[in-house]
């Protein structure tokens, strides 16, 4: 049991069941118990590892990239340099030392980190002090300038809604008590069955994220208005399917198990995130690995390895197998761009 737990049976006892979606936002962002606004998740340490982790080459491939974008934009000053969800701030260390070399790219960059995490802030705060870091609450804060920005690994973590298909329609997924314990219920979809497909088979899942697509619009409506190329890298695809999971110690546990003490992921739906976006151009989803190689990444892995030896080198060589391979990160992982109507096509797609 956890605190937060209690807390949500007392909830369900007064209010009756939860979403899918109001149960994720409890367990990520409650502001006493939440999992994203008390724990330190990121790392070997914590509940999991994300790319950035596993190697620098992978920031140094996404800064070369914003980069090279911005300057086919005609090297605009200044501009807003984002990142969504930025953990410990080696990702975006990362970038900017990758592209401190770049002409006049750091002197026009204006830094703007969304994060919500106080620890993390903290440790986003002296790994980047040199650099003046801003942060922003949402996507709604970004600033009115062109915007080159990474979202890794941050749409997952959004609040979503399970749709089950029935003989007589949809109903909701949802989080009731049974016996003073969380469980999975179901209850009438309600007004959303009108979004839901009407000739689905019995049994399929659908999984909606408004939030999600509320994120990509706003970023899209700043890259229209002023410039810019936004990457998104997230596991997913077109959508279907059960996705929800909960991670903990680097290891799937049940859902409901750890209210509070677990990450609370689902697959992010890319081909819902093209069509909630109507005024900008979108290159991708392309398969992570792909889009690595075609930026150099092997070339970059070979360099660093000529320094290295015994156990440095056999894990830098995992590292890039990690980062690339499909039965690794390399295909369930996808890379989308979005970008100015008629904008430049970025490296890598």
């Amino acid at each position: 049991m956890t605190a937060l737990n209690d807390i949500l049976l007392r909830q369900i006892g007064r209010l009756g069941t939860l979403s899918i979606s109001e149960f994720m936002t409890q367990c990520l962002y409650h502001p006493d118990h939440g999992y994203y606004t008390q724990a330190k998740p990121l790392g070997r340490d914590g509940d999991f590892v994300t790319a950035p982790e596993i190697s620098q080459m992978f920031g140094e491939m996404i800064g070369l990239c914003l980069a090279q974008n911005w300057l086919d934009q005609g090297a605009p000053d200044p501009f807003c340099l984002a990142e969504l969800g930025p953990g410990s701030g080696q990702l975006m260390e990362d970038i900017l030392r990758a592209t401190q070399s770049v002409p006049g790219f750091h002197q026009a960059a204006q830094l703007h980190l969304c994060e919500v995490n106080p620890h993390l802030k903290t440790q986003q705060a002296e790994r980047l002090a040199t650099h003046d870091p801003q942060w922003i609450n949402s996507t709604t804060d970004l600033p009115a300038l062109p915007l080159f920005l990474i979202a890794n690994e941050f749409l997952d973590c959004l609040p979503i809604n399970q749709f089950i298909a029935t003989k007589t329609g949809w109903d909701e997924q949802v989080v009731g008590n049974q016996d003073g314990q969380l469980c999975f219920g179901r209850r009438p979809a309600g007004a959303v069955k009108s979004e839901l497909p009407q000739d689905a088979p019995e049994g399929t899942i659908l999984e909606l994220c408004p939030a999600a697509n509320a994120v990509v619009q706003d970023i899209a409506s700043v890259i229209v208005r002023h410039g810019g190329c936004a990457l998104v890298v997230d596991y997913g695809g077109s959508g279907g399917g059960d996705t929800l999971q909960a991670l903990r110690g680097h290891e799937k546990v049940d859902p409901l198990s750890t209210p509070g003490q677990a990450d609370l992921t689902a697959h992010v739906n890319f081909a819902a995130l093209q069509e909630s976006i109507r005024t900008a151009d979108i290159c991708g989803p392309v398969p992570q690995g792909a889009f690595l190689e075609r930026l150099g990444i092997t070339t970059r892995a070979q360099a660093l390895a000529q320094k290295m030896s015994g156990e440095k080198l056999e894990n830098h060589i995992a590292a890039h197998h990690r980062l690339t391979h499909p039965d690794e990160m390399g295909e369930l992982f996808k890379v989308m761009a979005i970008l100015p109507t008629g904008g430049p096509t970025p490296a890598g797609f």
